[in-house]
């Protein structure tokens, strides 16, 4: 990064965060702090649901993803349109009548207690843990463009974001989510359209998808009907369903959201915004890591996108079989250079059978080079325990240093701390807002005024920040952000959602059958995670309909020895 980077960086960050502190400047009380003003127009709404889910993690891993494996990763948002429906007709109507400032007040109401603690409880769990794969992402870029010990790094953004959030409360967080987003697209776009400009001369968009889909990076769509698949098109449409009306319906850094609006109509109009515009969203950003793809294919990647790596490698050039398997990767990568070369010679002038004997064997190298990418890792990380395993984080951040002009540069790493921003401060917003009410507040000192919870929601947000950077300086362990985001969320997400689903909808089921049934349902999905190699995104779907049955069970069982003590058998 050179002056004009640092120039774009800079203005930009600070002047959406002077304009959150401006706009909040007057007075706020507990009320607007946690919930807003309360006048929250629908597009607002919409672009503050859309920003608090995606998060750095979404700009940063996903176009990774999307070069490691293709599109199929789009799959697991083809139920959130249904979820999306469904949350705007029964969940929100609900949240809305009862002015709640947490979703899991509202089990409180509609059980008990023990109930709205245990809601409470597996929302903090699980969100406390995502909070630090989100300080986690933007970190890897900090190290990467400024060559700072990543643990360092991740202490430091983590510290500057729980400061902002602090100071910014929800009314702050959703008036500057909708320039944070403005900036990331803004990105995104400048990305995909110098990327396209990159590929080789001659390469039409016909040569590129054909490519692509040779190289099976195209297969958005899998009717398989295996469950040990991690992403199909039942598991994206019903599990999926499953997992976002979790996430949206139970997750209260999403419900702090749309409960903001000014209306019913103005929140339901903001929900539908998401279900119309978040597929297609996403798709095109999987499609940027495939784009990635193709472009190195023709131009030599490093053996490592992992910087931390790349710059062991270099420092330890001496190293016979590190230097060995750099060579031999190098060669690979030439080869298939050469034949795809010779592949796209031949389709222009017809010559079907030198084509695909040319294309074959690009596919060969490819195998080989894969495989040498693969041994290199192994002794890497024999001699370097701190190295990547999969460094697809890193993909794309490298593209952006290495290939871009310098503004654009500045324009990307600017959006992926305006999305680090925008989701960590909801996140921890939440957070704290859901501990002070949830348990402060209902526990401890239930006769504390709105400026003692206010100063408590404060205290708690700063915990919950410490607890996030505890989290991510562990993150490195992890296989790709992104799906680690979401096989955290499905664990979990299935019992959260379950308690909603029977709270809505079987009303003779009471606080401790639903209680129970939840504790057991959450044990089950343990079980089954640890024990089953099915795709995650089944599991929102399991919890929740064995959180339902036992439910159902447990209060048969309940209302039957109630029967026996009042006869007497």
């Amino acid at each position: 990064m050179n002056w004009l980077d640092f120039l774009v960086l800079i203005v930009s960050i600070l002047g959406i965060a002077f304009y959150g502190v401006w706009h909040t400047r007057k007075g706020r009380n507990f009320n607007s702090y946690l919930k807003g003003d309360g006048q929250t127009p629908w597009f607002v709404i919409g672009l503050s649901v859309m920003a608090t889910q995606a998060s750095a993690i979404t700009f940063l891993s996903t176009p990774g993803q999307g070069y490691l494996d293709g599109l199929g990763f789009v799959q697991i948002y083809f139920g959130m349109p249904i979820a999306l429906i469904i949350i705007a007709m029964f969940f929100l109507p609900i949240f809305q009548k009862l002015n709640v400032y947490t979703a899991y007040e509202y089990l409180g109401k509609r059980f008990d207690s023990k109930t709205r603690l245990l809601g409470a409880v597996l929302f903090l769990l699980q969100r406390g843990i995502g909070a630090g794969l989100t300080i986690y992402a933007p970190a890897i870029v900090l190290t990467t463009v400024m060559g700072w010990p990543l643990n360092l790094t991740i202490v430091g953004f983590g510290l500057v974001v729980m400061i902002y959030t602090v100071m910014g409360g929800s009314d702050a967080v959703t008036v500057t989510q909708k320039y944070q987003l403005a900036i990331i697209l803004a990105g995104m776009v400048a990305a995909t359209c110098l990327l396209i400009g990159k590929l080789p001369a001659g390469l039409t968009l016909d040569d590129t998808l054909k490519l692509a889909g040779g190289f099976h990076k195209l297969q958005a769509v899998n009717f398989s009907t295996n469950i040990n698949e991690r992403y199909t098109f039942w598991s994206g449409l019903i599990g999926g369903t499953f997992l976002m009306l979790s996430y949206f319906g139970a997750d209260q850094s999403q419900v702090q959201r749309y409960i903001s609006g000014s209306s019913i109509r103005e929140s339901r109009l903001g929900l539908l915004f998401n279900a119309v515009f978040k597929i297609p969203m996403q798709f095109c950003i999987l499609f940027i890591g495939v784009l990635l793809f193709v472009f190195y294919q023709f131009q030599q990647p490093p053996l490592f996108f992992d910087s931390a790596s790349s710059d062991y490698l270099l420092q330890h050039k001496s190293e016979p079989k590190l230097l060995a398997y750099k060579t031999d990767f190098d060669a690979a990568h030439a080869q298939i250079r050469r034949q795809l070369e010779n592949w796209l010679d031949a389709r222009h002038k017809g010559d079907q059978l030198t084509a695909e004997a040319a294309f074959a064997s690009a596919s060969k190298a490819r195998q080989q080079s894969e495989q040498i990418r693969s041994a290199a890792t192994v002794e890497l990380t024999a001699k370097n325990p701190q190295a990547k395993v999969n460094d697809a984080d890193y993909v794309f951040i490298t593209f952006i240093l290495r290939e871009l002009p310098h503004g654009v540069i500045g324009l990307l790493i600017t959006a992926f701390f305006a999305a680090a921003l925008s989701s960590k401060a909801a996140e921890l917003n939440a957070l704290g807002g859901s501990t002070t009410i949830d348990f402060y507040r209902h526990l401890i000192k239930r006769d504390a005024d709105d400026d003692k919870c206010l100063t408590a929601t404060k205290w708690f947000t700063a915990f919950w920040g410490l607890i996030a950077i505890g989290i991510a300086l562990y993150a490195h362990h992890l296989e790709n952000l992104i799906q680690a985001v979401n096989i955290l969320g499905s664990i979990f997400y299935g019992v959260m959602l379950g308690l909603f689903i029977v709270a809505f909808f079987i009303r003779r089921v009471g606080g401790t059958a639903v209680f129970w049934a939840a504790l057991i349902a959450q044990a089950l999905v343990f079980v089954l995670y640890f024990k089953l190699s099915i795709s995650f995104l089944w599991y929102p779907l399991i919890g929740c309909v064995a959180c339902m049955a036992f439910s159902l069970i447990l209060q048969s069982a309940i209302g039957n020895n109630q029967m026996k003590k009042e006869y007497g058998s």
